[in-house]
């Protein structure tokens, strides 16, 4: 995907603040020229003292100018500050609510295919790196180029030889510059992909911690822990110190004004061509010149970081969306029907291979097969969560992409066996299945789903938090939770893509009769390596390869195919060794 330019992806995102924007150049400009008066103010003071007997009214009027351009200088620059930290912050706001909605849009599978790490890198990180450059760009970068304009301008009108001679030193700095700025881009890429592995490595040793020690693999992964953050220090060490001897003559040389205006100006007023007045004005504003200019040289840096935060995000903000209906569609019934399928998800090698399946309405069917067979692709291209290659998905005869989205995802519940829990009460997550639930409903669905007993034992009951990604409850629990959320949207095709992996023997039955109550008289599709669970099916499609091996009942598939009979066998055997009756083969 070619990635957008990212000055037009930062001016489409401030669009929304544009006038505020505007505001704060003009007031940074206002606060510049404000800046001048205090010189100006100097001046005339100067000049009093050393070219006239000074009237002691005089100098206090202009004292007070200069403090009145002083105060003003402070008060628009601290207003245009403001207005352009407020513009920084909507900015990311656009930013972050663009990135979402078009995710939102975007298919479901291309964002799943995304580590949460990298989501999290990108809406976070990335976004928020643009906030302290971009509040500051405005009226520090129009303060830090007028002024030195401004007071140059003034200069020239004193004696052009002493404004040149003000800036004597910037040809020699530019210099040192342009050799540090050679490779610039090439760095500071390298230094960000160095500092990405590193926060990469640092996370997932966080995260890992329990599996490292659990199997003491300690010492291996604490090693590559402190290799990536060795490297990466020795890495922005060797750079920076490749720019320190270039960076520190800049930082000497650049400043250095009065080597060309203290001779200079001496020469001309030994010439007559300036007043004593005028000498000192001049060598105080060619200080006050290369000073801002010094800014330049840190706000490459800040400019570069808003770059590489924009290229990061650009490939969200323009993710291809998903083409999506506007017309309501009417269906007579929820036959379901996959005709010709076929699907890759990288544009090269086919997870399914002209697949067909009729499923009528109101039947149980159950794909099973090895994994990679492409059981969980055909639910999800059901859920539209990609489109197919090829062929036709239709429910009641109509192809989904015809139906609109949020008509598509009324009609479907999909549980998985990870399911998300939001960090609220457990009958608020339950009630994510029909937001205008009454909690009697919600109890209902609850103790449909086997939930109400371990429910009940928790200290705060219904209103118990799920904790962070429902890390408070077991797998179990969790999936008993997503099945009465699936209840309680009352769809009528419902896919249970592993729902039961992570139940316990002892409950297995109490969960079978919450997916029976969940499934009366809908449409059920369930993708299990459980088949114990499914024996009961209307019809059990075998998938292999993403081509269908067989298809049929129980007894028949156990009589006919091979592939199912040991897969039977082995899931007996291992169901048999859980209960406790193994112990003979050991």
């Amino acid at each position: 995907m070619k990635k957008e330019n990212w000055v037009k992806t930062l001016l489409s995102a401030a669009s929304f603040c544009k006038f505020k924007l505007i505001f704060s150049t003009l007031f940074a400009i206002i606060s510049v020229f404000s800046g001048l008066v205090p010189y100006l103010g100097v001046y005339k003071i100067l000049y009093l003292f050393l070219n006239e007997r000074p009237d002691m009214h005089e100098v206090l009027f202009w004292s007070l100018i200069c403090f009145f351009g002083y105060f003003i200088k402070l008060l628009f620059h601290g207003i245009s500050t403001l207005l352009s930290h407020i513009s920084a912050y909507t900015i990311l706001e656009e930013l972050r609510l663009r990135i979402a909605e078009n995710m939102m849009q975007a298919p479901l599978g291309r964002i799943l295919s995304e580590t949460s790490g990298k989501l999290k890198d990108v809406v976070v990180d990335r976004v928020e790196t643009i906030e302290l450059p971009l509040a500051h760009l405005i009226p520090e970068g129009i303060s830090n180029f007028l002024l030195p304009v401004a007071a140059l301008i003034y200069l020239f009108s004193i004696d052009f030889r002493m404004a040149l001679s003000a800036i004597v030193t910037v040809p020699i700095a530019a210099v040192a510059i342009v050799i540090v700025m050679r490779n610039f881009n090439e760095k500071y890429k390298d230094y960000m992909e160095a500092n990405n592995y590193v926060n990469s490595v640092m996370v997932e040793y966080i995260e890992g911690i329990e599996v490292i020690k659990a199997f003491s693999q300690g010492e291996a992964s604490y090693e590559k822990y402190v290799k990536a953050i060795t490297s990466f220090k020795d890495y922005t060490l060797e750079w920076f110190k490749s720019t320190w001897k270039p960076m520190n003559f800049v930082s000497t040389v650049l400043p250095s004004s009065l080597f060309g205006t203290l001779p200079m100006g001496m020469y001309l007023y030994y010439k007559g061509n300036i007043d004593l007045a005028q000498f000192a004005i001049c060598l105080i504003l060619s200080l006050g010149i290369i000073t801002p200019l010094m800014w330049f040289t840190t706000a490459v840096n800040d400019i570069k970081a808003i770059e590489y935060a924009l290229h990061g995000v650009s490939e969200f903000l323009n993710l291809e969306k998903l083409p999506d209906s506007n017309e309501t569609v009417m269906l007579k019934h929820h036959d379901l029907q996959l005709k010709n399928v076929s699907f890759s998800y990288d544009g090269k090698q086919k997870v399914l291979n002209n697949l067909n399946i009729k499923i009528p309405e109101g039947s149980f069917y159950a794909l099973v097969g090895p994994s990679g067979g492409g059981k969980s692709t055909v639910a999800r291209l059901i859920a539209r969560f990609w489109d197919v290659l090829s062929g036709s998905i239709t429910i009641g005869g109509v192809n989904i992409k015809e139906i609109p989205l949020n008509e598509l995802n009324g009609m479907i519940s999909f549980v998985t066996q990870d399911n998300f829990l939001f960090d609220c009460s457990l009958l608020e997550n339950i009630r994510l299945g029909n937001p205008n639930a009454t909690d009697k409903e919600v109890y209902k669905a609850a103790k449909l789903a086997q939930c109400e007993e371990f429910i009940n034992n928790l200290p705060n009951g219904y209103n118990t938090t799920a904790g962070e990604a429902g890390g408070r409850l077991s797998g179990g629990e969790r999936q008993r939770i997503a099945i009465a959320r699936a209840m309680l949207k009352n769809a009528p095709i419902v896919i249970l893509d592993e729902a039961t992996a992570f139940t316990d023997t002892e409950n297995e039955d109490k969960i079978q009769a919450s997916i029976s109550a969940l499934t009366k008289g809908k449409t059920l599709i369930i993708i299990a390596h459980r088949l114990s669970t499914i024996k009961n099916a209307d019809k059990i499609v075998v998938l292999k390869d993403g081509k269908i091996e067989q298809s049929g009942k129980q007894q028949e598939l156990l009589n006919s195919c091979k592939l199912y009979k040991e897969m039977w066998q082995r899931h007996i055997g291992a169901k048999n060794w859980a209960a406790g009756k193994g112990r003979e083969y050991v």
